[in-house]
């Protein structure tokens, strides 16, 4: 497993970001807490293993882009403002990605669009 690139949370989320955009599956992973959990508005992942299974191989759009527009890292984790682009770069959503960070990964992950 790839180690994370930095303790760093600011750092963290932008080598999320960064992975999942690359289709770096492995790299995705080594940023996640084994027992990480993703809470958005249509559903919820536990588990860092069934996370990146449905990032890899499930998620209906894969072609696409993270712009990030602003990163918040005061506090105990990070917050994320940004928009999701297509293949063109079109917008199809804005988000606010809310990190939670324990012991140099990445451990929960609150979405909002």
């Amino acid at each position: 497993m790839t180690a994370p690139p930095t303790a760093d949370p600011e750092g963290l989320a932008r080598a999320y970001y960064d992975a999942l955009d690359a289709g770096d599956y492995e790299r995705l992973r080594g940023l996640l807490d084994p027992d990480f959990v993703q809470r958005r508005p249509d559903r919820t992942f536990e588990g860092r293993d069934r996370f990146v299974a449905f990032m890899r191989d499930e998620r209906p759009m894969t072609d696409t882009t993270h712009a990030v527009d602003a990163v918040y890292p005061k506090g105990p984790g990070v917050a994320v403002r940004g928009r999701l682009l297509d293949a063109d770069g079109d917008e199809l959503f804005a988000f606010v990605d809310v990190f939670d960070v324990a012991d140099g990964r990445l451990a929960a992950l609150e979405t909002y669009v």
